[in-house]
């Protein structure tokens, strides 16, 4: 089931946003809205460090508390507080600042660069790729660091990793997540899901979506997909369709030309148990390819000074 904006979910339809709660829509007084989904909303709540808050309150009247809606958003709130206290503090995971009770959600310190998505659909033609494989290293160690401590995240794509300042990737968005007990029920966007591999949340589930994350690092767009965001959802959901038959049937975008597609092919076709051998095969490939690249530059520069031989002149 896909919600308002795309997300496959477990929970109730998409519906007008009146129809969820007679209640208004949870709205507190922030300097700036960074982000908008479903279910929840991030804001600046003073420099440096934004809210997630849910986009309907319910705490303050009977009808909210049992509507199914509400209680999704709200079970979906506990469960990323709970996997966050697990988690700890990591330099590959948002860094969570607690909870707010006024105004009413969680704190994280802002990642200025936002989404990873955003930023290639914005700057996709200006990254080199040096730092493109230290992003696909640095999201393997987000996920590989979840799994050390049991957690599946379950909802990996380009919006839920987030740039620092410095460039660097940390992840986000544990509402979905599972660990042991803790099941926040969430299951990956179309593209970086496949179908065949089962409706549950494993190992495998993450991995599979690593390797569409690093599909998209590579190239700036979702596998089987243009560039640029969904027009519509009508679009997102013919995509959704379109991509889970392909992806149930086996096949994938060619990776041939990508440096270390090998492992984003891996990714798709269970080819690793865990990230972390994942991860060393991809740190040997890589090694090897800008080894290769740097020789085939000095035998370039040598071509050159041969053919231009440096000359003296003699007193």
């Amino acid at each position: 089931m896909l919600s308002e904006d795309g997300v496959r979910s477990e929970g109730p339809p998409a519906l007008a946003p009146g129809a969820y709660l007679r209640s208004e829509e949870y709205n507190p007084c922030l300097d700036t809205i960074l982000g908008r989904g479903s279910t929840s909303i991030i804001g600046r709540l003073r420099p440096h460090v934004v809210l997630k808050y849910p986009r309907f309150q319910w705490w303050n009247q009977q009808e909210g508390k049992a509507h199914k809606f509400a209680n999704s958003i709200r079970h979906s709130f506990k469960v990323e507080e709970e996997i966050l206290g697990i988690l700890g503090s990591h330099p590959r995971i948002i860094r969570f600042l607690g909870c707010s009770e006024d105004p009413r959600g969680l704190l994280f310190a802002e990642a200025s660069k936002g989404s990873l998505q955003a930023y290639l659909d914005h700057y996709n033609d200006k990254v080199n790729i040096h730092l493109r494989m230290a992003w696909r290293s640095e999201a393997g160690e987000a996920v590989q660091y979840l799994h050390s401590k049991g957690v599946i995240h379950s909802d990996l794509r380009p919006d839920n990793y987030l740039l620092n300042a410095d460039n660097s990737l940390c992840l986000c968005d544990f509402g979905g997540s599972t660990c042991g007990a803790i099941d926040g029920g969430g299951l990956p966007d179309s593209g970086f899901f496949n179908p065949s591999i089962g409706w549950i949340s494993t190992v495998g589930i993450d991995i599979f979506s690593l390797g569409s994350v690093y599909y998209f690092i590579m190239t700036g767009h979702w596998p089987y997909k243009l560039p640029g965001p969904f027009v519509s959802v009508a679009e997102k959901l013919e995509y959704g369709e379109r991509v889970d038959t392909l992806f149930s049937e086996g096949k994938f975008p060619i990776v041939d030309n990508l440096v270390a597609g090998a492992i984003i092919h891996g990714c798709w076709t269970v080819a690793y148990k865990d990230v972390g051998a994942m991860l060393l095969e991809q740190e040997s490939l890589c090694k090897q390819v800008f080894a290769d690249v740097m020789n085939v530059q000095k035998d370039e520069t040598r071509f050159v000074f041969s053919k231009h031989p440096v000359t003296t002149i003699e007193n």
